[in-house]
Formats: C-alpha cells, structure tokens, sequence
C-alpha cells in the first residue's frame, strides 16, 4: 500500500483520514515522519492547507495531503474560520475553543444561529506539484447552547445537524465520515485520485 502523509498531527483527524482511505492509501503523521510544523499564514482555509501540504511532502518525501478546516458561524461574521484550531488563544485547546463560542453566542437567537463546517483539501504528489488538487465542502448545522454528546472532537459538541436531529458528537464516527465537510471532501478527492 502507498503511503501518504498527512499534514497533521491531530489524532482525531489521522483517525478520520485512515479510515476514510482504507485500502487506498497508509496516512502517517507528521510526527511519524519528524516533519516540524510550518507557520499558516495564508487568508483562506485553500492557502493554509496548500501551505501544510507542500511543507509535509518536502521535509517527508512522501506525496502529501492537508485539510484547512474549522466552523464558520454566520452571527459571528464567519469566525472563528481559519482560526478555529486557536480561537481562546491555545492551538487544540477543544474545551476553551467552544467555550468561547458558546459565550460569544449566548445572545443570539435560535433563527440567527447558523454555521458550517468547511474543508479544504489539498494533495500533491511532491513539494513542487504545479497542479495540486483542491477540494472544498461544506457542511451546514447551528450553533447549540450547550455541548452535547462524546464523539467527534474539536466543535462537534455543539454543532447541530439539522438532518439528524442531534449534535455531531452524537454520530456515530461512519454516520460522520459519510457526511460531514471533511467526509464529503475526502470522498471527492478519493474520485480525483482514481482518475490520476
């Protein structure tokens, strides 16, 4: 099996991605490969994850693949965005992260309470790739007011999915994979990767 590299080191994400590309593809951290991390500096979920990927795939060798993710909430003028993995201020600080959120909505009501999760994707086959290949979903719920649920991470708590009537922390992980914004990408990108 072709090994990949995932430019992370977030264990609920290696988890995701391993399972997602089952029979495709061995995803090794960055940890496993000692690839240090690259500052994201980019505006957008696309340039942070093309970022991480070319930054992976130089310090491994190994072709690359990294997804800019976080939630985008509508009553907060799309924050945290591209700041979600540090929003109180800690980078993976899950609890202080929704906390915060929680606390910044506290006032908003029920009708205004809209959100996303979105994902960018981006493989690349080496650091220099001239065409790497770029996905994006999204994946639309509401802001609850208070966590719910064990699975998941990050601000599956209390995230609501209209669809199923619960927070994503209440999904069990192959309801998720099949469709959130990360399982929607990763499906889309597996089709780019079997046209290649």
């Amino acid at each position: 099996m072709k090994k990949i590299i995932l430019a992370s080191n977030n264990k609920g994400k290696i988890r995701e991605f391993n399972t997602m590309l089952k029979g495709v593809y061995t995803v090794v951290s960055m940890s496993d490969m000692k690839v240090k991390e690259v500052p994201e500096i980019g505006l957008t979920f696309v340039e942070n994850a093309l970022i991480k990927a070319r930054n992976a795939s130089e310090q491994s060798g190994l072709p690359a693949l990294a997804d800019d993710s976080g939630i985008v909430v509508d009553a907060l003028n799309g924050e945290p965005g591209i700041y979600s993995a540090r929003y109180a201020g800690n980078h993976g600080d899950d609890e202080a992260n929704t906390q915060k959120v929680l606390d910044e909505m506290q006032g908003v009501a029920d009708d205004d309470r809209s959100a996303r999760f979105w994902c960018a994707i981006v493989f690349v086959k080496h650091a220099n790739d001239p065409t790497p290949i770029v996905i994006q979903r999204g994946w639309e719920g509401e802001i609850l007011r208070e966590k719910v649920g064990e699975n998941g991470f990050g601000y599956d708590p209390i995230f609501h999915v209209p669809t199923h009537g619960c927070a994503s922390a209440e999904l069990a992980p192959e309801i998720k994979n099949a469709i959130s914004h990360r399982g929607k990408a990763l499906i889309a990108l597996l089709e780019e990767l079997k046209a290649c």
